[in-house]
């Protein structure tokens, strides 16, 4: 039913927890299919992939093509984009079902879904982030890549697929698929804090939103790279 696909680039230290909350639909016959998407990892990324029996894909370097070249690999009929430190939460594949079906019953219009956006730290700092994410997402019906992207492969092909971009194919994607087709799920998907820790939560945020604005006005994306850090 569904393919997951995960990009990866040094990812040992993360990879093992995403991967474990897969099992669960996994053995429930939810996810069919884990396809591991590697630009060049030089750590122990591909043992950890072999451990898990997921499939190992190799392709440039960028998160856009390795999803690019994931999604092309997936034999599922629903394809789940996660980013390598994303671990998703317990029952996520019960809600994630539950849309499939409505959405192959005919029940609601042809849709994609992301998940509530969730970060592994404690504080104001992190919920507050939290908070303007759900308000994001509640009036733009913008998510970024660190939500998940859970879509038909017939949905994903009409709009062109992911983008062959170093960063921003998630923002690419979600305005083509467009917010009217954007759906946001409860379940959380909690994502590592690491870059908000190292540069402060202020910063990384205006970095962030920096990025997508120039993105926005077109700016290309190999000037976008240098801010972005």
């Amino acid at each position: 039913m569904i393919t997951v696909v995960i990009p990866t680039l040094n990812a040992e230290r993360v990879l093992a927890a995403t991967l474990t909350a897969l099992v669960p639909a996994a053995v429930e016959g939810v996810v069919r299919e884990v396809i591991i998407v590697d630009g060049g990892s030089s750590d122990h990324t591909a043992r950890i992939v072999e451990a898990a029996g997921a499939e190992l894909v190799t392709a440039q370097k960028g998160r856009g093509s390795q999803l690019a070249a994931g999604a092309k690999a997936a034999r599922q009929p629903w394809l789940l984009f996660l980013h390598a430190d994303t671990v998703l939460e317990a029952g996520w594949e019960s809600e994630a079902l539950a849309f499939i079906e409505r959405v192959d019953g005919g029940a609601r219009p042809e849709s994609a879904a992301a998940f509530k956006f969730s970060l592994d730290d404690i504080g104001f700092a992190p919920r507050a982030l939290e908070t303007l994410v759900s308000l994001r997402c509640l009036l733009l019906r913008l998510p970024y890549g660190d939500q998940g992207l859970l879509v038909p492969r017939r949905l994903y092909e009409s709009v062109g697929g992911y983008q062959p971009l170093p960063l921003m194919e998630d923002v690419a994607m979600v305005r083509g698929l467009g917010r009217k087709r954007i759906v946001m799920l409860r379940s959380r998907a909690t994502t590592s804090a690491v870059r908000f820790r190292r540069d402060g939560y202020l910063l990384r945020s205006l970095r962030n939103m920096s990025c997508v604005a120039l993105f926005l006005l077109r700016v290309p994306t190999r000037h976008i790279v240098r801010l972005y850090g």
